[in-house]
């Protein structure tokens, strides 16, 4: 077993485009790809073997590829679920090796040293990552290396000579007779492949033999050493379009030019800095079964199970500083099928007091059906919570005010959880404070299970609100009195006549001018308490016009 650190690069060129074919079942006829939105084009993301064959090229405008393969199918992008598919990936190459992360958004990276021979050497090991990558329908290319920086060059480069760019100004573009007197030089030295010696396959061609970094990287093009666009092209109009033309540049020159980036993805693909491989941390996950001996249906059973299991559950949410935020239960029939009851917590909790009376009121909805054998409880949904730290004698008498505090917000907890364990959380509200002079604007609606409740609101406005606020309905006024600031004596408003007895204001309100409201586009509002003849207090406004035209609305009832 050497002791020469080995890393594995996997990379998955059709990750995007794979996935979706896996999930449709490979039904999709003729070249397909997937599309992301890029300013205001979409261009190509992601592309199968099919589309690639047609000559469309990952990040041309779909306008463009339309024209060229008119039978293009096309999906868009899903950015969270090639995420997910790329860490399912991620566990099955933990077979080869326990130390794997990721390289987002199509790579993978692996520490393989001491780990190649389990499975006849690294040549073979690649063949059998191609030979799974295949079954799975997944397209893979890989690269074996002293460090991270040429295993993910040699992944992607290997075998690719650096590519000539036509800009006309490369300092090696000379005229045709120029080249025509040049003495003749063989094609890797004018940018070409390197020879492969000694055989090996393809295989061969992706692996850097221990201490031979340098050479295996040699004949790479520079986009190889994980460098922007722009810097790859700026350095092919000096004509450095291989590593080894760039390693061979004085540093200091390099790193006033092009900046400290350039030689730290150099240095770390030679191995002259290190960069170390951090493996994903597996999920906690949260949950206890209880396997009973003989199947039960009865509720006073059910209960006796929960009471087990809540415990449990509870140490191992403790253990991990961690507190429940939605809880299931599932029942397990003898039938080989599941009945699942779900609650949710207004506060993260891990007590087994909390968690038990909303578990107990969901515990009626399940069909016992043949009996059930299996008991699960899981904590799906957590968040972190935070051990209280005693204070000394000096707080005593300011604790005691806390305590009291919490015990309220504690017991307002509960009671959100056990409505949301009825109606649902979400149906559940509070009005919190919101920095607006608009009258409509100066609350929010929350849900009351993921919010605190408000405890410094604003000073109140100088004049009263209603007690409900509508969206503005227009007031019809006859005659002058339509275009008049003043409140009209006799004005119609839900296809009612009203006769006016009172009034109080002006209170003028103007729109927020750093905002573009469609509901203010009628400029300057005076707000007027209105009391008509039969008791009713309405809250009217005038708007003077701006974009739209003005006139009377009402917004408002008072109590």
């Amino acid at each position: 077993m050497s002791s020469v650190r080995r890393i594995l690069s996997l990379w998955f060129p059709r990750l995007a485009a794979e996935r979706l074919l896996r999930a449709e079942g490979g039904a999709i006829g003729g070249p397909f790809a997937v599309v992301r939105d890029s300013g205001n084009t979409q261009v190509l993301a992601s592309l199968d073997d099919t589309a690639s064959r047609a000559g469309l090229v990952v990040g041309q405008p779909l306008r463009d590829a339309r024209a060229m393969c008119p039978d293009l199918v096309t999906r868009g992008s899903n950015p969270q679920a090639e995420a997910a598919f790329l860490t399912v990936l991620r566990r099955w190459a933990g077979r080869f090796s326990p130390w794997v992360s990721e390289a987002p958004p199509d790579g993978l990276l692996v520490d393989l040293t001491g780990c190649a021979h389990l499975f006849g050497g690294e040549a073979a090991l690649l063949d059998r990552i191609d030979g799974d990558c295949a079954a799975l329908g997944v397209s893979v290319r890989s690269g074996i290396a002293d460090t991270v920086g040429a295993a993910w060059a040699l992944a992607r480069f290997s075998g690719q000579g650096a590519a000539l760019a036509r800009s006309g100004d490369a300092i090696d573009q000379e005229a045709r007779a120029t080249r025509s007197r040049a003495a003749k030089r063989r094609h890797w030295e004018r940018g070409g492949a390197a020879p492969v010696r000694g055989g090996g396959g393809a295989a061969a061609a992706r692996i850097a033999a221990p201490g031979q970094t340098r050479t295996a990287l040699a004949p790479l093009p520079v986009a190889a050493l994980r460098l922007p666009s722009d810097v790859v092209a700026q350095l092919g109009r000096l004509g450095l379009r291989r590593i080894d033309e760039l390693a061979g540049q004085p540093r200091a020159a390099l790193a006033r030019r092009f900046g400290k980036d350039l030689v730290l993805r150099l240095d770390q693909a030679l191995g002259l800095v290190p960069e170390p491989v951090s493996p994903a941390n597996p999920p906690d996950h949260f949950a206890v079964r209880l396997t009973l001996p003989e199947p039960i249906g009865l509720l006073d059973d059910m209960r006796a199970g929960l009471d087990r299991l809540l415990p449990a559950l509870a140490a191992r949410l403790r253990e991990k500083g961690r507190g429940a935020r939605r809880v299931r239960l599932q029942a397990f029939r003898c039938d080989h099928t599941m009945q699942p009851v779900e609650v949710g917590l207004a506060r993260p909790s891990a007590e087994p007091d909390r968690l038990r009376p909303l578990l107990l009121m969901k515990l009626d909805e399940i069909e016992a059906g043949p009996g059930i054998d299996v008991l699960r409880l899981e904590a799906h949904v957590t968040e972190p919570v935070h051990a209280t730290q005693h204070r000394g004698h000096m707080g005593a008498a300011s604790d005691g005010a806390a305590r009291m505090q919490r015990a309220d917000g504690a017991a307002l907890d509960d009671l959100i959880g056990k409505l949301g364990a009825r109606v649902g959380l979400e149906a559940i509200t509070r009005l919190a404070p919101a920095d607006s002079h608009i009258p409509e604007k100066t609350t929010r609606v929350l849900a009351a299970a993921w919010s605190e409740p408000a405890r410094d609101w604003p000073v109140r406005p100088p004049q009263p609100r209603p007690l409900l606020i509508f969206p503005p309905e227009p007031v019809h006024v006859a005659g002058e009195g339509a275009t008049s600031p003043r409140p009209p004596h006799r004005f119609r408003w839900r296809r009612r006549d009203l006769v006016l007895a009172g009034a109080t204001g002006p209170e003028r309100i103007a729109p927020e001018w750093w905002l573009d409201d469609p509901a203010w586009r009628s400029g300057v509002r005076d707000y007027w308490r209105v009391e008509v003849e039969g008791g009713a207090r309405l809250w009217l406004f005038y708007a003077h016009g701006g974009e739209m035209s003005g006139g009377w609305f009402c917004q408002g009832r008072f109590a």
